[in-house]
């Protein structure tokens, strides 16, 4: 996959969101690949910004956790509170690319739309269904797409994905 090929499943993805109503607005910058090169190159952008962990348990069951940039997951307490099978691990880039069909550094709950199968559970952090905008990367890392909470659930569920809504307590941790 290569950024034109990134940039035009996002343009498609946009339109998408567009069509349905869920009036995303989108900001360009450079690409970043960790939070804190996100939080140098963004910009101000009004919201709560993401970080999103690709993560398996020991049946290889996929699970896509959704949290605000400043968390810290123990993924141990994680892997109780979501019903994971064994523990859980960061996901291989292979099941990545196969689930999802995104280049590390740009996952994020959009990613849902590619995972036609069902195959990833997505959890959300309570902490990002606090604020009234949810930020993240569509398809791409060199775009930063705002959508309301509402239609960012909408998404997810119109995507055939229920998500998990789980609380990572107060000062983030699990």
């Amino acid at each position: 996959m290569n950024l034109s090929d990134d940039l035009r499943k996002s343009d498609e993805l946009l339109a998408h969101l567009t069509a349905k109503g869920m009036e995303p607005v989108t900001t360009e910058h450079p690409p970043v690949f960790t939070v804190e090169e996100a939080r140098k190159l963004r910009g101000q952008i009004d919201g709560v910004h993401t970080k999103n962990l690709f993560l398996r348990d020991a049946k290889r069951n996929y699970f896509l956790l959704v949290t605000d940039e400043d968390a810290i997951v123990d993924l141990n307490a994680l892997a109780r509170k979501i019903g994971a099978r064994g523990r859980l691990s960061f996901g291989s880039l292979e099941a990545l690319l196969e689930l999802l069909e995104v280049q590390p550094g740009s996952v994020s709950l959009l990613a849902a739309c590619n995972d036609t199968a069902v195959r990833v559970t997505v959890v959300l952090d309570e902490r990002i269904l606090s604020g009234r905008v949810i930020n993240c990367h569509p398809l791409t890392n060199t775009r930063t797409t705002s959508l309301s909470q509402e239609n960012a659930i909408a998404f997810l569920r119109s995507s055939g994905h229920d998500p998990i809504v789980v609380s990572l307590g107060a000062d983030g941790d699990i």
